[in-house]
Parts: C-alpha cells; structure tokens; sequence
C-alpha cells in the first residue's frame, strides 16, 4: 500500500475500460474502489512535473466525459482527474443506494481522502456544482479554488425549460417517460439533449456528436439507469428545500477557496439571473458571464473558461498560476 493509499482502497493504475467507453487520445481511465463505492477516473497526465492537482465533477444525466475539452486546454496547468460520480459514466452504483446531493459529496470527499491528492483545484458541473459546493463548505482543507459551472443552487422560481428535468424525482415518471419515449433512436435522444443543454447545438461537432450518441445508448442499456436519473434528480429537488445550516446558500456563502463562477445567457437550466446572488452568496468570488453559452460552457467554450481559471489561479497564487486575463472575467 502506497502512503497516500486508505485501508480498504484499491486503485488500478491503468484499467481496460469498460466496452463502449470512450477514450480521449491522451487520456486513460483508473478505477478506485473505496468502502461502499467504485469510482472511475478519467486521467489525463500533466504536460509537465509538479503541477497542481484538480478533479472535475460533471452534472446529471452527464459524465467525466464532459469535462474532455477542457481538461486538455488545462493540462500545462493543472495535473487533472475527472470523476464519475457513483452512477454514472462507468461508475456503478454507490452500495447504500445514497444519491442525494449529500451522497455524492460524500463520495467525492471519500475519494480525495484515498488518493491524498488535496487541496485540490475543484471544479463543477450543474449537480456537480451543487455537490463540489458542500464538499468545500465542509471540508476546506480539500480545496484549493472552486470553479462552479452554471452549479445547481435552489432558485425560487426555476425556469420553464427547466420543470421537466426537475420532474424526474417525482415517483413514476422516469418510468412514464421512458415509455413515451421508447421508441426514440439514440441519436434522437442525444439531438435533445444537446437542444436543452447547449445555447447553439450547431456547436456540437459531428465527431462529438457520435461520441454522444454512443455513450448515450450505453448508459440507457444499463438496468439502473433511470434509477440512478430518478435519485439524484429527486437529492437535487430535496436540497432545494433544506433550510438552516444545510441549504447550499448557507453553505456557499462558508466557502473559503477563491471561487470562479461561470454562468450562460442561453442556459435552460439553471437562470442567468441567479449569477448575481451567486457572486454574492461566496464571500471570494470571481464571475464570468458568456452571454451564448447554455448549461455545459466548458464543451462549448472550453478556451474561455480556461482563461479564466488561469486567470484565477494568476490573481490567488502568482507562483503557479499561468496564463493571460480573460477580459470577459470580472471579480464580484
């Protein structure tokens, strides 16, 4: 056991992924299994030694996949890991049946305390922007700046576009949905995705979209698919309606890493209005607003907000930060 390896965790350093998983060119899967849950990892080695460590937390429906491009924008800058969160992507389900936003946080604390790779720089995705926020709420030792992606904090009143998603947690109708939409092809599934989540799916590239396509009809042929939708739909649902010390407000405005947040104007999802509040709520707070960017602008734009990450770790820590300003960054 390596010093930086828990009693009861085992990594494999360099796994064959599962059939259909796909595989960037430069980058390479690991697995890490810990107490009551499996993990995936996508890995993409760093351009050069020494640098800081970073892991990506993708949204619902989503996976490590997601955060590809701008992993690669980001690999002279960061050493960087992306999760599957127990469920999704090539991740199985957690062994407790725990998906609320708080089981993910969990899982996500339980795999920086395994691999001993923190503080790291922790970024999120819409869920994974809810989950990465508790994780640095409570513990801030594991956190080295917070870059949150249009994250999934309670709105008051969410957007329309946004109601259908939100009723995957009500009993029965992830069942009712998969029946009506039984007979939709994979590619169509994938064109509706790509409608809800991007500000122009024109965007999305031909090779991408096959990409999509096949991880899309290989996460619906997993038997606990619409499960997993149903739950961790249903834990974002519930945490909007915690109050007191656990509600996501309450504990972003206890973030202590430097934050970047980074909302879209195009975005269905979650309200470019809420950008605001936001900047408000974590007390070292950067905002950067792409005005054509929907829900998931680190694929469509990947440089921008890799500008801005540079740029956050150039104005929190000079001697490892690189990269130019982003001009379109602003701080709150």
């Amino acid at each position: 056991m390596s010093s930086t390896e828990l009693p009861g965790t085992r990594i494999a350093q360099a796994v064959t992924p599962t059939p259909g998983v796909r595989v960037a060119e430069g980058e390479r899967l690991r697995t890490v299994t810990l107490p009551g849950v499996t993990l995936n990892l996508r890995c993409r080695p760093p351009a050069g030694p020494g640098l800081p460590p970073a892991l990506y937390v993708h949204g619902l429906g989503g996976s490590s996949l997601n955060w590809t491009p701008l992993m690669e924008r980001l690999e002279a800058t960061v050493d960087g890991e992306a999760v599957d969160l127990p469920g999704f992507g090539d991740s199985p389900p957690p062994d407790d049946g725990d998906l609320s936003i708080t089981g993910h946080a969990r899982a996500v604390i339980r795999l920086l305390d395994a691999r001993g790779r923190g503080p790291v720089h922790l970024f999120g995705n819409s869920l994974g922007g809810a989950v990465v926020t508790r994780v640095a709420a409570v513990r801030p030792d594991l956190v080295r700046t917070l870059t949150l992606v249009s994250p999934a904090l309670p709105e008051l009143f969410p957007q329309r576009s946004a109601v259908p998603t939100g009723l995957l947690a009500v009993p029965g109708a992830a069942r009712l949905y998969a029946r009506l939409t039984r007979d939709w092809t994979p590619e169509r599934r994938t064109r509706e995705l790509a409608a809800l989540c991007y500000g122009d799916p024109s965007l999305v590239d031909p090779r991408g979209f096959e990409v999509a396509v096949e991880e899309y009809a290989r996460r619906l042929a997993l038997p606990y698919f619409w499960d997993v939708m149903t739950r961790s739909a249903r834990g974002v649902v519930d945490a909007y309606t915690l109050g007191g010390q656990h509600s996501l407000w309450r504990q972003a405005e206890r973030v202590l890493a430097p934050t970047l947040l980074v909302y879209g104007g195009r975005d269905k999802l979650v309200s470019f209005r809420v950008a605001t509040r936001a900047a408000r709520a974590f007390r070292d707070s950067r905002l950067l607003t792409l005005p054509e960017a929907g829900h998931v602008a680190m694929m469509e734009y990947p440089e921008a907000v890799a500008r801005a990450f540079r740029e956050l770790l150039r104005t929190t820590e000079p001697a490892t930060g690189s990269g130019s300003a982003a001009p379109d960054a602003s701080r709150s």
